[in-house]
């Protein structure tokens, strides 16, 4: 058995270039497996079957005295090693069947989007908008355009003042691959925005040579259209001054966005549409996250919740 490991970590080494640390982590791993397999009286590979296997991954999983137990992301990339073990044994022709075949690496933990109380958002904003002059106008306007119609800030610095369209409450967003969308505008978003086209924009605008008519519809300081980091930056100095604690990326006003239609009873799927989303899939997310707030206020409410 320890001539096929040494052969298929010399395959991986020379023949597929996989890096120095990838080779010590495989080789940990199937070291252990091995040392799994001699516990259990399986003395080659020709004696595996796939319950050993199944074994190997639920004792990854639980641990022992010697092995804490394993995170799924290190499970899975143990079971990969053992299977691409028994696969490199049958096309070698050291074994007849490849039993590692039907065992799945564990899947990782989904991380849920991190969205905060519709309390905080508010705070947020209002931090935002605390800036005297033009870019307080323009940041609070920035802040609730993106949790207002869920937006992603590469969408929402690319916009242009056409884009928007008062008339009708809707703005026009360019998302991934080029696909644009149409997405309601609320009436606090729109009176931001409208403030920051009417005090602060043509100040902002008069720094460059841009001109107020048309062109990008947030500008930085020096008149050009405002950056991503830029866009970021200013989320991040808002929630400082807000108090807010907890790391806060540039989707969390888009998470906040999604989640809070659904707890309000929206429809998965016109959120699906509001995101950009080409999948619902990709949308149903948000739903595990109001399931778990429901746990939470059960848990906390029910006189009889927590046994």
């Amino acid at each position: 058995m320890q001539r096929v490991v040494t052969g298929y970590l010399d395959h991986l080494t020379v023949e597929r270039g996989l890096a120095v640390n990838t080779i010590a982590s495989y080789r940990r791993d199937l070291r252990r497996y091995t040392e799994y397999l001699a516990d259990a009286g399986v003395r080659g590979l020709g004696e595996v079957a796939e319950s050993d296997v199944s074994g190997f991954l639920a004792a990854l999983r639980r641990g022992d005295e010697d092995h804490p137990p394993l995170s799924a992301t290190s499970a899975a990339r143990a079971v990969v090693a053992v299977r691409g073990l028994h696969r490199f044994a049958l096309l070698d022709g050291h074994v007849g069947n490849d039993v590692a075949h039907e065992v799945r690496p564990p899947a990782p933990a989904r991380r849920l989007p991190k969205a905060i109380p519709v309390e905080s958002v508010i705070a947020l904003l209002e931090a935002a908008g605390s800036l005297e002059g033009p870019r307080g106008l323009r940041d609070r306007a920035l802040l609730e355009l993106l949790y207002g119609t869920g937006a992603r800030i590469s969408e929402a610095v690319g916009l242009a003042v056409d884009d928007l369209d008062r008339g009708q409450h809707t703005v026009r967003l360019a998302g991934k691959g080029g696909k644009v969308r149409v997405v309601p505008v609320g009436s606090y978003a729109l009176r931001a925005v409208e403030d920051y086209l009417v005090r602060a924009r043509p100040a902002l605008a008069a720094a460059g040579t841009g001109g107020v008519r048309g062109g990008a519809l947030f500008l930085n300081v020096r008149g050009g259209p405002l950056s991503r980091q830029s866009a970021w930056s200013i989320l991040r100095s808002a929630a400082e001054r807000a108090g807010l604690d907890g790391e806060l990326s540039p989707h969390t006003l888009r998470h906040c966005f999604a989640t809070h239609l659904i707890d309000g009873g929206a429809d998965v799927r016109v959120v699906q549409e509001l995101l950009g989303h080409a999948s619902v899939t990709t949308t149903q997310v948000y739903t595990l996250v109001t399931v778990d707030r429901l746990r939470e206020v059960y848990a906390t409410s029910h006189p009889r919740a927590i046994s």
